[in-house]
């Protein structure tokens, strides 16, 4: 088979290559841009620890190829942050409510809530649980993670965790 041309913008700068066609965007992230937030866990879309941001919209990368991802925008934990290292948001709340304990899920789990919050600014636990039903954590019980995006959320909307939690 002969390596196809890609063209994507991954966290704001535009990338070039050439890849064979069945090479998953989880290992061209991993492997040819040296982005290796998305972790590889399953290869099945079950565990979510590959989770970016495609094109405004929550995706496994392990399930869609290069190819599949081409003139696309793609979001990943380490476009989170700002250009000077400031955390964004829900990378500061998890931090801040202790909702990691091996970190492995956390990008995942990090870039799924940001699809959510961006869909639903004010969700609630049960929208929360809901949303981020395809990625498992094996560590947390996830109860500091949903306060992680609820924290997250209020900031995002220029409240504290403490008066929406009122």
């Amino acid at each position: 088979m002969a390596d196809v041309q890609v063209t994507l913008t991954v966290n704001g700068k535009t990338v070039e290559a050439k890849v064979e066609p069945r090479l998953l965007l989880v290992h061209f992230l991993r492997e040819h841009l040296s982005l290796t937030g998305a972790h590889i866990g399953c290869d099945t879309t079950h565990c979510g620890a590959c989770t970016i941001d495609l094109d405004g919209k929550s995706v496994k990368s392990c399930t869609v190829f290069a190819v599949q991802a081409n003139a696309a925008e793609v979001l990943t934990i380490e476009g989170m942050a700002a250009p000077d290292g400031t955390l964004h948001a829900l990378q500061h709340a998890f931090r801040e409510m202790h909702a990691l304990q091996c970190g492995f899920c956390t990008p995942g789990m990090i870039m799924r809530a940001y699809r959510l919050l961006k869909e639903t600014d004010d969700p609630t636990e049960e929208e929360i649980r809901f949303g981020i039903s395809g990625n498992l954590c094996r560590c947390t019980g996830y109860q500091n993670i949903v306060k992680a995006i609820l924290h997250a959320a209020a900031t995002l909307r220029g409240t504290t965790y403490q008066e929406a939690a009122e």
